[in-house]
């Protein structure tokens, strides 16, 4: 029954061709399939990823053409992280997105990480995080978690070198996405909204048995707490859930819509596992739903405390259950329930190009 890592994060664009055109030629991911939202069959279901789409690295898209742009809050997500390899690709990668216009902030000294934050065209927060050093810098390995680190002062936004941080960047041009650059690691964390950290550390703790590996405070907003899970001993990348506890007198909630995230996913093996994790949140008392076959994997859906919705999915059949490696995203791909409504979904949706995607 093991949460093995995250899944994928879902999350609503207003434009699918411009989503595409960043997700692809800015960042360099793959556009690994083209479906339909099995929900809502008249719009786009985008996945972007590494070459194959494995789990961890897909972020998707339900495209609501117009929406009102969502905002963060309590009961949504405050941003999600993607992984480079160190502290070059990630001045590297400062330098491609300001050079392409973007406004980028950081780097930042997290501790645990540095970091760069930017915005996708919906607003979405995005930040770029190195793998280490690791949660294991202040605290034993056998001990993460246990007692609240305080923040190191020269990298409180008080207190650190906004200046110096503004001015540090890669010094020559980066025109294309280079080894040390690649994101195919695929997502680092994903950082929630909580109005109790306590009652969201019972359903992370208490329910899904992942484990609590650092309790500090957010860097950028010192009075607001910082809480991270892991699915995996060690804390590595791609196994991360962490939430900033926000005070509800003081917090508006999250609004739904274009920026803003759906839903994320945490990973488990196979259809037993999933089966078992539905009995257990039942057990609970939580309100789950049915097993849902999206084609590339099965998925279950319940909701955090502060009704952020939480799916679980199984790592099988994966995206080449329909498509070869070579030609993933090519085609508009439907669910077999689907497919004899074929010219009828296709006659809603507006046409859109695959930019040439380039491995690294």
């Amino acid at each position: 029954m093991s949460i093995l890592r995250i899944h994928h994060i879902t999350l609503g664009c207003s434009d699918a061709q411009r989503t595409i055109d960043f997700y692809v030629r800015v960042l360099g991911l793959r556009f690994v399939k083209r479906t339909i939202n099995f929900d809502d069959p008249g719009t786009y279901h985008l996945y972007f990823g590494d070459e194959t789409g494995s789990p961890g690295s897909a972020v998707t898209f339900f495209e609501w053409p117009g929406a009102a742009r969502g905002r963060p809050g309590i009961g949504g997500t405050h941003h999600f992280a993607l992984t480079v390899r160190d502290r070059d690709g990630l001045l590297k990668w400062k330098r491609r997105l300001t050079d392409l216009s973007l406004n980028v902030d950081g780097p930042f000294n997290r501790v645990y990480f540095e970091s760069i934050y930017f915005n996708d065209p919906d607003g979405t927060i995005l930040e770029i995080a190195t793998q280490g050093p690791g949660f294991a810098v202040d605290e034993a390995p056998d001990a993460l978690g246990q007692q609240v680190i305080q923040p190191t002062a020269e990298f409180l936004i008080q207190q650190r070198d906004e200046a110096a941080i503004k001015a540090e960047t890669w010094p020559d041009p980066v025109p294309e996405i280079d080894h040390a650059m690649v994101l195919d690691q695929g997502m680092h964390h994903i950082t929630a909204i909580s109005s109790d950290l306590e009652r969201t550390a019972q359903f992370y703790e208490g329910l899904l048995g992942m484990k609590r590996v650092k309790m500090t405070a957010n860097y950028d907003d010192p009075d607001s707490q910082h809480w991270y899970w892991s699915s995996s001993p060690d804390a590595h990348p791609g196994t991360l859930i962490t939430y900033f506890g926000r005070d509800p007198r003081k917090e508006r909630r999250a609004q739904m819509g274009a920026g803003q995230t759906h839903h994320f996913a945490m990973a488990v093996q196979d259809d037993a596992a999933q089966d078992a994790w539905r009995e257990k949140l039942v057990g609970a008392g939580l309100s789950v739903s049915p097993v849902m076959d999206r084609s590339y994997f099965h998925s279950i859906y319940t909701k955090d405390p502060d009704g952020h919705i939480f799916e679980i999915a199984t790592l099988n059949p994966g995206f080449m259950v329909d498509e070869p490696v070579a030609t993933l995203g090519s085609e508009l791909k439907l669910p077999d329930w689907l497919e004899p409504q074929r010219s009828r979904v296709t006659a809603q949706l507006h046409p859109i190009t695959v930019p040439v995607w380039k491995k690294v």
